[in-house]
């Protein structure tokens, strides 16, 4: 049998699981967004400019296929770029991936790549959040711990000697919303001051702003998986903390005689 780990368990196969079957899904996609252009026929994905969370170039009658305006907030006049309808791509795989790039990104051509003369599926800062997530979930299955609770869990990504502090004035919770905030952060302000403001963000930055993002929902999503009190046989003794501090179970009050 293996030794304990520092979570007081002698096996992390649930948390290897957990990371392995993220990583291998957001890498699929990852790889996939850069993949399938090179694959296409060369100038086969003319420039495209759509709406996020809906399908807009499915067929030649889409959304994204009418005579918008020109440098307006969303859409251009696709005829004079090209009609697009991944549904008519020359497999269901490259037709998967540009119809989730349809359904959940703009697709701005502006700020987008493109390789082979056909543009991403995603923009860029999509190809950040993906990065992110698939390091995340890697960095998981290497070094996340269940630790009972969704919060220590989380925490098990650090070292225990950098978080010994936290668990003497019990800061836990408030330093996990902290991370989330301070990796989320630099994505919310890059694109809130882009939408509300005539600041336009480059490229290289939506890149660096999408990659902490998805690296820390990745990183929340995975220790939420991971967590489970069955592994501990339900009692929380025997979880192992930093410091020597121990999970207390709620106690049911005596009933009177």
């Amino acid at each position: 049998m293996e030794p304990p780990f520092r979570n007081g368990l002698s096996s992390r196969t649930r948390e290897k699981k957990v990371g392995g079957w993220l990583t291998g899904i957001f890498g699929f996609y990852l790889i996939s967004m850069f993949l399938v252009p090179a694959l296409l026929p060369a100038n086969s994905v003319p420039e495209l400019s759509g709406r996020a969370n809906t399908l807009d170039y499915y067929d030649e009658d889409g959304w994204g296929n009418k005579e918008h305006p020109e440098g307006g907030g969303m859409g251009h006049n696709q005829s004079e770029h090209g009609v697009f309808e991944w549904s008519n791509l020359s497999n269901p795989y490259y037709s998967f991936v540009y119809a989730f790039g349809d359904f959940n990104c703009h697709q701005k051509h502006e700020r987008s790549w493109e390789i082979n003369g056909n543009q991403m599926p995603v923009c860029v800062r999509d190809v950040g959040i993906f990065l992110g997530l698939t390091i995340g979930a890697w960095w998981w299955s290497r070094r996340g711990l269940n630790r009972w609770t969704l919060r220590d869990s989380f925490l098990t990504l650090l070292p225990d000697s950098r978080i010994l502090n936290l668990y003497l004035v019990d800061r836990r919770m408030i330093t996990m919303l902290a991370i989330g905030l301070g990796m989320s952060l630099p994505l919310v302000l890059d694109g809130g001051i882009q939408a509300l403001t005539s600041y336009e963000s480059v490229n290289p930055m939506r890149l660096a702003t999408g990659i902490p993002f998805g690296f820390i929902i990745s990183w929340f999503f995975a220790a939420s998986l991971s967590s489970r009190p069955v592994d501990f046989e339900g009692n929380p003794s025997k979880v192992k903390l930093p410091s020597g501090a121990r999970l207390m179970s709620e106690k049911p009050s005596d009933e009177s005689e």
